[in-house]
C-alpha cells in the first residue's frame, strides 16, 4: 500500500508526474504508459503502484491547468487539413456547436495538410492554455509527440483507427466504400475506377481498401487508380487523365466529395454524360455534393454524431479512464450521379416580356 503525509489542502502544492513517479518508485516515463495506456506494455504489478500513487496523491493529469471539468480557459482548440474543404468546414461548426453548448469556446487551426504545420499548430494552441485540443490529423498514424509532451488532453477526430492513450472518433471508411462499389456493381459496372486522394505520410487508405474489396467481392479486376491531391484541382486533374484513358472505364469512386467536383468538370469539358456514360459515386455527404451537378450520390459521415461524441470524450476525460476508439456506420446517399435519380433538367428562366416601344410620331 502506497502512503502519502498529510498536509493541509491550503498548502498543499501541485501534484505533477514526477511525485507519482517518486512515490510509485517508477520513471516518468512509467507514469506516462500506465495513465495513456501506452505505448510500452507495463507489468501489472508496477501499474498497480502507480495507480495506487495517483490515488494517494489525488493526482490529475496536468490537473491545476488542463482538467476540463474545472476548466481553466473554457477554450477548445481544433486542427484541421484544410478549413476551406466543406466536409471539415461542416465538421468544424458542428463541434463549435457542441462544445458552445457545454460553455466552450472553440478555436480553429489550419494545417494545410502539412504535417510539420500540424505540429506547430498543436504547439501554438498549447502555448494558449487551451484545455484540449480536436485534431484532425494529414496522417493515418499521426505525430503526437507534442501532444503528450504537454499533457493536453485530445481527441483524434475523424480517425478510424486505435491509438493507444487517445481517445478517437472515427466513420466505417472500409465498409463505406465498400457499399458504394457494391451499389456501382449493381448497376451493371464491370470497370470501376479510383480517383484516391494522397495523404502526407502515404499510407494505405481505408477507402482504397473498401473499394478492392467491393471489387473482389464481385469477382472484378481491380480498374485504374488515379491519386491526386484532396481538392477540386486534384480531382479535376484526375478526371482529365480519366476521360482520356484508352480503356476508359464506365464508372469512378471518388474519395472526396471535393475532388468529385473537380472530376465533374473534367467529364462535362470532355463532352461526357454522368451518369450514362461515367457513373460517379464520391465520400464525405457534403454540401457540395448535394449542390453539385448532377448532385452526386456519395457516402455521408454523421458530422453531427461525431461532433457531439468527440467533445464528450474530451470534456469527459480524466487522465485515467480506459480510452476509446469510437467508430460510426456510415450512409448511401443516392442521388442521379450513380443513375438511381434521373438527372433533373433545370427549367428555363422565364423570360419577361420587353413592352412594345411606341413608334414615334411621323415628323
Amino acid at each position: 500500500m502506497v502512503t502519502v503525509p498529510h498536509s493541509p489542502a491550503s498548502a498543499r502544492p501541485t501534484i505533477t508526474r514526477k511525485d507519482v513517479a517518486r512515490l510509485a518508485g517508477v520513471s516518468t516515463a512509467v507514469v506516462s504508459y500506465v495513465v495513456n495506456g501506452g505505448p510500452k506494455r507495463v507489468s501489472p504489478v508496477t501499474a498497480a503502484k502507480v495507480r495506487e500513487a495517483i490515488s494517494a496523491l489525488g493526482y490529475r493529469p496536468n490537473a491545476a491547468a488542463r482538467a476540463l471539468k474545472l476548466g481553466s480557459s473554457e477554450m477548445l482548440g481544433m486542427v484541421v487539413p484544410d478549413t476551406t474543404n466543406p466536409f471539415f468546414a461542416t465538421l468544424a461548426r458542428a463541434v463549435e456547436e457542441a462544445a458552445a453548448a457545454r460553455g466552450y469556446a472553440l478555436l480553429l487551426a489550419n494545417s494545410g495538410g502539412s504535417a510539420a504545420n500540424e505540429r506547430r499548430q498543436v504547439r501554438n494552441l498549447a502555448s494558449r492554455r487551451v484545455d484540449g485540443v480536436f485534431l484532425s490529423s494529414v496522417l493515418f498514424e499521426p505525430d503526437l509527440t507534442e501532444l503528450e509532451h504537454s499533457e493536453i488532453p485530445a481527441v483524434l477526430l475523424n480517425h478510424s483507427t486505435e491509438v493507444p492513450g487517445f481517445n478517437s472518433v472515427g466513420v466505417e471508411l472500409l465498409e463505406g466504400s465498400r457499399r458504394a462499389v457494391e451499389h456501382l456493381v449493381g448497376h451493371g459496372h464491370r470497370n470501376i475506377a479510383l480517383v484516391m486522394g494522397m495523404n502526407a505520410g502515404n499510407d494505405l487508405d481505408a477507402r482504397e481498401v473498401g473499394w478492392q474489396q467491393g471489387l473482389a467481392e464481385a469477382g472484378l479486376p481491380e480498374g485504374p487508380i488515379l491519386r491526386c491531391d484532396f481538392d477540386r484541382q486534384g480531382g479535376y486533374r484526375a478526371g482529365q487523365r480519366l476521360v482520356a484513358a484508352a480503356d476508359r472505364p464506365t464508372a469512378v469512386f471518388v474519395s472526396s466529395d471535393l475532388q468529385a467536383v473537380g472530376l465533374l468538370r473534367a467529364v462535362s469539358e470532355a463532352g461526357l454524360r454522368v451518369p450514362e456514360e461515367l457513373a460517379v459515386f464520391s465520400f464525405d455527404g457534403s454540401a457540395e455534393a448535394e449542390f453539385s451537378w448532377p448532385p452526386l450520390s456519395t457516402v455521408a459521415q454523421p458530422v453531427q454524431a461525431m461532433a457531439e461524441a468527440a467533445v464528450e470524450a474530451l470534456i469527459g476525460f480524466d487522465g485515467v479512464s480506459p480510452t476509446r476508439n469510437r467508430i460510426f456506420p456510415v450512409d448511401l446517399v443516392l442521388r442521379a450521379s450513380c443513375g438511381c435519380a434521373p438527372v433533373p433538367v433545370p427549367a428555363s428562366p422565364a423570360v419577361p416580356a420587353v413592352p412594345a416601344v411606341p413608334a414615334a410620331p411621323a415628323g
